[in-house]
């Protein structure tokens, strides 16, 4: 029965022995040990980890990498523009023993080491590099952060710059600047495309000149395409040269010989001569017996006798 007892003491003394002995270390951790307030160059790898009790003290340190987001600082470029930048750092313990002793939290010493770093970059850099040449920025960032990191044990894996904000006016700016330079783009190439049109043009033109049939052929595609919409009514336009080309092909007939009679022109109403012809009032004036003192053609008229009469005033029945 003692020995039983004694059994039984020993293994409970062992298992209290064992639970505070063994320690579990995750596979994404690394333990440093402490033994005695001093830090042991061991350091205790993913299983079980075994300590002194009493004597040692286990620190889990996590190795994986970390994301860490970095707030929002407001600044003022070299071109005096005043920005809103966020930033994100990737970093991840490679010394468990450096980042335990060098620093008392690492994770809050990352953070602001970035702020400052972030801040002092928007100082040197345009607002340009900022929009749209961020990577050489991430470089310089990373390189900023990791003159201090190494000696706290952590490596800076990455960072890059999430957002940029800008004011309202900045924005409007911006955008006035981009239509700017969209309709300037857009004005350069209908120029552009005026002027080799205008090129083709003038070739054609030469070919039309060496032969002008072209043009009327042109033109008669013009009414066929014109025509396809069935339109009721088709204005055309009339080229001059067309008028030209027609006048120089048109053979013009010579000049029929003109009949003897119609030499010499017949003479016409106008040409007629009237005779001088007394005034009406004269004419009613005179006596009926008597007669006119000239004809009308200048000779003095016949009378002739009377009918059935005689020379003595009788009259005729």
């Amino acid at each position: 029965m003692i020995i039983l007892d004694a059994i039984l003491g020993a293994l409970l003394v062992l298992a209290v022995w064992a639970g505070l002995s063994i320690r579990v270390v995750q596979q994404y951790q690394r333990g440093v040990v402490f033994r005695f307030g001093r830090v042991l160059a061991d350091v205790r790898d993913p299983g079980l980890a075994w300590i002194m009790p009493i004597a040692d003290r286990l620190k889990r340190v996590n190795v994986q990498i970390v994301t860490m987001p970095i707030p929002a600082q407001e600044g003022i470029t070299r071109d005096n523009v005043t920005v809103r930048v966020d930033a994100v750092v990737y970093y991840r313990v490679v010394d468990p023993v450096k980042a335990t002793v060098n620093v008392q939290d690492y994770n809050f010493a990352i953070s602001q080491v970035a702020q400052t770093s972030l801040r002092s970059i928007i100082g040197k850099s345009e607002l340009d590099d900022l929009l749209a040449n961020r990577e050489p920025l991430n470089q310089g960032l990373e390189l900023m952060l990791d003159s201090p990191a190494l000696g706290w044990g952590i490596e800076i894996d990455r960072v890059e710059i999430k957002d940029v904000a800008l004011p309202e006016s900045m924005k409007r700016s911006m955008s006035r600047q981009a239509e700017a330079e969209r309709e300037r783009r857009a004005r350069i190439i209908t120029a552009d495309g005026e002027f080799q049109a205008s090129a083709r043009l003038s070739e054609a033109a030469a070919i039309m000149s060496t032969t002008p049939a072209a043009l009327q052929l042109r033109l008669l595609q013009t009414v066929v395409e014109v025509a396809a919409e069935k339109n009721s009514t088709l204005v055309l336009p009339f080229p001059v040269e067309l008028l030209r080309f027609l006048d120089s092909v048109t053979e013009k007939p010579p000049p029929a010989a003109a009949p003897a009679a119609a030499a010499s022109p017949a003479a016409g109403p106008e040409q007629l001569e009237l005779p001088d012809l007394p005034a009406l009032e004269e004419v009613l004036a005179r006596d009926p017996l008597e007669a006119p003192a000239e004809a009308v053609n200048g000779s003095r008229p016949e009378v002739a006798p009377p009918r059935g009469g005689d020379h003595d005033g009788g009259a005729g029945i």
